[in-house]
């Protein structure tokens, strides 16, 4: 079954989530759920889906960077992003534990924002813990383009959008960011829209 994805504005994208038990992980309900935001993400398409775009105050998430997702970036870009195939799994009340003081910038996009775009600051690698959609507890280290994922959709799971910590004057239409900003280099994109290059 595929959700309705709820958009900025919706009250419940500015929530903070509530937990879920091991056995509500284990529940027929939650699994059922955890399936349908596989479809839905999958339908959009996304990397990252979080309950509470579907209208859900939980604290779950689905991630999955599909290596087709990759075909229509430059092996140059996917290097600079340190974007490789992530595997299906959901996060449940997770946690970062850890983040590097070492500081990237790309483009973010989200589909509860559909049709926009701005440069986000983000740590390169983090630490989280979390359980998985079988409710064992897991802790993993990630960087590149999947911390950038977890952080995203954790963030969905605290209340907060990726407009929150964008450079707001990079923020632009799809239509723009390809006629002006695919494939430039940052630092290019950060001088022309007067973006100072502190950290």
């Amino acid at each position: 079954m595929e959700l309705e994805i709820v958009q900025a504005g919706h009250p419940v994208l500015r929530q903070q989530a509530h937990s879920l038990t091991p056995g509500e992980i284990a529940g027929k309900e939650i699994q059922t759920l955890i399936e349908s935001m596989r479809k839905t993400m999958h339908e959009a398409p996304g990397v990252g889906l979080a309950a509470p775009q579907i209208g859900l105050s939980l604290q779950l998430a689905v991630i999955e960077d599909r290596a087709e997702y990759h075909k229509d970036i430059s092996a140059e870009q996917l290097q600079e992003r340190e974007r490789r195939p992530v595997p299906f799994h959901a996060i449940i009340n997770p946690r970062i534990t850890e983040r590097s003081d070492d500081v990237v910038e790309f483009f973010e996009g989200c589909l509860s924002l559909p049709g926009f775009s701005a440069l986000v600051p983000r740590a390169r690698s983090v630490r989280v813990e979390f359980l998985n959609e079988r409710g064992i507890k897991v802790i993993l280290e990630a960087s590149g383009w999947y911390a950038r994922i977890l952080q995203h959709e954790i963030d969905h799971l605290r209340g907060t959008l990726y407009i929150d910590r964008m450079h707001s004057h990079t923020f632009a239409s799809l239509e723009n960011w390809n006629k002006f900003w695919k494939g430039k280099p940052i630092s290019e994109i950060k001088a022309a829209c007067n973006l100072k290059f502190e950290r």
